[in-house]
């Protein structure tokens, strides 16, 4: 990905979350552990599926995938965000700069596919369980994977390749504690009116499809769920997708108010706080909520356990 820019400007300098000195350290201290908590979360669960076979199924996949999104996604935003805890002034290149924003879009928009194939899987077994297997073939599983990670990054290849025609003159401030698409773009000096375009029809575009996908998914499901006459059915249906709609739930609903009027200047402070929630709440919270609500994965930590202290 070319990075050249005819602009004057060679970095840019990050606001940061806040600009009160008294909640500096404590912030910093706050997203380290929250940090932490991510890696060593994400980690673990991806470690879990690993080792255990009877994890080895379409579902724990995708759930793999997902986990390894959170993982690399945290680390796209995190070191920069705790230096400006700490620094003066958070310095990031030009270059860093278009490279943050490239790679938080592949990871934002992969992860909006995986939920997505998720949904799906979570469709087939509840009212197609004898084709489950059928179905949901490993290669087929891989396929889906691939789709997600390729759409992720032809999207991020567009916004990114977008922002890099941009001049920026004298303002290299961005209010903001990461290159996102629109503070960016506000600091432009160039029309930003195409940029403004392609970005909102792209992430409206995959808003729109997954939503729809999701929705569409959990509709039948709970058409599904309401034709089936034994209780334990319906409490295994909605124990399978509980986990996976309070993920889609966080995710989307974050990320949608935190772009609502991104252009708008009243709404930047708003944005930016609710950017905190979709880029470090949910990555934290993704494999809280599976290990906690999934029986397997409990069953999975206690053989773990017994495996290393045996």
């Amino acid at each position: 990905m070319a990075t050249k820019n005819d602009s004057s400007v060679s970095e840019f300098i990050l606001m940061g979350l806040t600009d009160q000195p008294e909640l500096q350290l404590p912030l910093f201290f706050l997203f380290l552990l929250n940090h932490t908590v991510i890696v060593v979360g994400n980690l673990s669960l991806m470690s879990l599926i690993i080792l255990n076979s009877n994890l080895h199924t379409p579902m724990y996949f995708f759930l793999f995938n997902l986990s390894f999104i959170d993982f690399c996604y945290s680390f796209v935003f995190t070191p920069k965000m705790l230096m400006s805890f700490v620094s003066e002034k958070n310095i990031i290149p030009f270059t860093g700069c278009m490279t943050q924003l490239f790679f938080f879009c592949f990871f934002a928009h992969s992860e909006s596919w995986v939920l997505t194939v998720m949904a799906y899987d979570r469709y087939v077994a509840i009212c197609k369980p004898l084709l489950y297997k059928a179905i949901m073939l490993p290669r087929i599983c891989c396929l889906l994977m691939f789709v997600s990670y390729l759409i992720g990054f032809a999207s991020a290849m567009v916004l990114a390749g977008l922002m890099i025609r941009l001049n920026f003159c004298n303002n290299n401030i961005i209010n903001h504690y990461m290159c996102d698409i629109f503070p960016v773009l506000r600091i432009s000096c160039s029309n930003t009116y195409l940029n403004e375009l392609v970005s909102t029809a792209v992430v409206g575009t995959a808003i729109i499809l997954c939503s729809l996908i999701i929705f569409i998914s959990y509709a039948m499901i709970l058409f599904n769920i309401v034709h089936m006459s034994s209780g334990k059915g319906w409490s295994k249906a909605l124990g399978t997708c509980g986990s996976h709609i309070i993920t889609v739930s966080f995710f989307y609903g974050s990320g949608l108010l935190a772009y609502v009027k991104p252009s708008s200047a009243e709404t930047v402070g708003q944005g930016k706080f609710f950017s905190v929630f979709y880029t470090f709440l949910v990555p934290m919270l993704n494999p809280l909520i599976y290990s906690l609500r999934n029986k397997d994965v409990k069953v999975a930590v206690k053989k773990t356990i017994k495996r290393i202290t045996s």
